[in-house]
């Protein structure tokens, strides 16, 4: 059956639908993508600091990140066009979250669950740590667990470049418009329409609006809980050698990882008292002054002589309900489907998500990974399904 597929966003989450979509065998039809800004100068994939990780709380997110690192690492087969194989960057040196005792229950309690689905990750104890990471101070530090395997950092613009460019080498149009709202019939959207007046039918829509997903959702009527959260992302320099450094987690929520041999980036996410929606995308130099450097130099020494590098600012695609991503179709508007609100996950979890909607799309049921738990439905029966490990 020919079927008109439109999707309104074309970051990495509304290409790698795209992408799943037209190299399904089954699929007949078209891709229509609408996305404002082809240069993504304000895109969540082209800011955001790009990590992989499987040190979830969730099975559904541990899933979603286990094919993720699969797809990472042999992107270039996957996406190849015209003998052009794209490649990400992809380094797997690892996460360490660290925490304090207050905390050490939890994280336990995660590494149980981790490794009961096949995660490759270490629970070390101060002594351990110390002995692997002699630049690493323990102060404070009751346990850590160390991914071995499967986690890492990688280009996040280049996977959004490697999917538009696949699908549209497989057929996908891209539009350079702004959407502004639906045309419907009944209980069904039959057209998307554009700012410049003309209209873009269709017989499935996907909703990947990054941040302005809830605006988009609020055209018919649907209050979707995913808010543009500002992230400051700030760089550094250090002289002395950090060797076999992972991404690491302070307990108190500030980050870091390498860039190159010398430099780093890190942040920290504001206190939910002080995180209001759609903040300009100025960087809050004031945020490294205060917070990150003291809690940086707190936790590597050499760190207190730091040089600060550039900083840049982008926005998390946030769902205030629970933190996790709203993936599947709506239980009303029938032919309207969910990619939204992934909290800072999205990037890694594009790949899973992609093939999880494009299935939803083409066949009617997922195939392959179950996201039915990411379902639009937990959010008006008010169950969250709670993550503990947000970054």
């Amino acid at each position: 059956m020919h079927r008109d597929i439109v999707i309104i966003g074309g970051g990495a989450i509304g290409s790698a639908i795209a992408s799943f979509v037209v190299a399904d065998p089954a699929f007949r039809g078209t891709v229509t993508v609408i996305e404002r800004d082809p240069t993504y100068s304000q895109a969540s994939s082209a800011l955001s600091a790009s990590s992989i990780r499987q040190q979830f709380s969730t099975p559904v997110n541990i899933e979603l990140s286990r094919f993720g690192i699969e797809y990472l690492r042999t992107i270039g087969e996957r996406l190849a066009v015209d003998g052009e194989r794209p490649d990400v960057g992809l380094v797997e040196n690892g996460y360490l979250f660290l925490a304090s005792p207050e905390g050490s229950a939890t994280l336990r309690k995660n590494h149980a669950l981790q490794r009961a689905h096949g995660v490759d990750v270490e629970l070390m104890e101060p002594e351990a740590l110390r002995g692997r990471f002699g630049w690493l101070s323990v102060d404070g530090i009751a346990c850590g667990a160390l991914g071995v395997r499967g986690e890492g950092w990688f280009d996040g613009y280049s996977l959004l470049q490697a999917f538009r460019k696949h699908a549209r080498s497989r057929g996908v149009r891209y539009l350079q418009e702004r959407a502004c709202g639906f045309e419907t019939q009944g209980s069904r959207i039959v057209a998307v329409r554009l700012d410049d007046g003309e209209r873009v039918p269709g017989d499935s829509f996907v909703n990947a609006a990054g941040p302005w997903a809830g605006s988009v959702a609020g055209w018919l009527g649907i209050d979707l809980p995913v808010r543009a959260r500002r992230r400051c992302v700030f760089g550094f320099q250090c002289a002395t050698p950090i060797v076999r450094c992972p991404l690491v987690i302070d307990p108190g929520g500030v980050w870091f990882r390498p860039e190159g041999r010398s430099r780093f980036i890190c942040g920290v996410s504001p206190d939910a008292g002080n995180d209001p929606d759609d903040l300009p995308l100025d960087v809050d130099h004031a945020l490294f002054e205060e917070v990150l450097w003291p809690a940086l130099a707190n936790r590597v020494p050499a760190f207190e002589a730091l040089r600060p590098l550039e900083a840049w600012a982008g926005y998390y695609e946030y769902n205030t309900f629970d933190q996790n991503g709203i993936v599947g179709a709506h239980p009303t508007w029938s032919n309207l489907y969910f990619a939204n609100g992934f909290s800072g996950h999205g990037l890694q979890q594009a790949p899973a998500v992609g093939r999880g909607v494009a299935e939803l799309l083409v066949h009617g049921v997922y195939r392959s990974l179950d996201l039915t738990p990411l379902r639009f439905e937990r959010i008006a029966a008010a169950r969250p399904l709670v993550e503990r490990n947000v970054v």
